[in-house]
């Protein structure tokens, strides 16, 4: 039985434990608190440690995945659940471009947390307010060589591409290393 820990990061509210949600075959594994700042009312809780979820592929292999806090205040945790992963998603919400320059951070700190691939994931691409890909791309400032995908973290079939193209990226990379 082969293991794949990949790791959902973003900035606050991009999406991610919707995304785990989505997919993970157990009860996601999470730990919200609530908000008491005011300022971040734009939902009830926020992850403080870390959401935790698990899907079978196969009978050989099974993806763990392991959402990260977005706020900056928890950003201790993101090196430890990036310590032995074999990939990430950089989730981005569509329609806050505020966020874009945070989410370009994120994704240059787990770069250099791990040299291993990653797929950034346009969430809430559904909404009538989402910015286009192309124009996201270029806000985002992502090489035309970064895989970016369309997403909509409440769909099961939407998180399963996403999902898919990061563990064929992997794998890729699994076997250019062992040839």
């Amino acid at each position: 039985m082969q293991t794949v820990k990949m790791v959902v990061t973003g900035p606050f509210n991009a999406g991610k434990t919707a995304f785990i949600r989505s997919v993970s075959e157990i009860d996601v594994v999470a730990t919200e608190r609530k908000i008491s700042s005011e300022a971040e009312k734009v939902k009830e809780t926020t992850t403080v440690a870390m959401d935790f979820g698990r899907i079978t592929v196969d009978d050989d292999l099974v993806l763990y995945l392991f959402g990260t806090p977005g706020q900056k205040r928890f950003d201790f945790m993101w090196e430890i659940l990036s310590e032995g992963m074999l990939g990430f998603i950089v989730m981005v919400d569509s329609t806050r471009p505020e966020t874009f320059r945070e989410a370009r951070g994120i994704l240059q700190t787990f770069r250099a947390y791990a040299p291993t691939p990653y797929v950034v994931a346009a969430n809430k691409q559904d909404m009538p307010d989402a910015w286009d890909l192309e124009d996201m791309r270029v806000a985002l400032r992502l090489d035309p060589k970064v895989k970016f995908m369309p997403c909509v973290a409440q769909k099961r079939d939407s998180v399963k591409t996403v999902l898919l193209e990061l563990l064929y990226s992997i794998l890729a990379e699994m076997e250019e290393g062992q040839s």
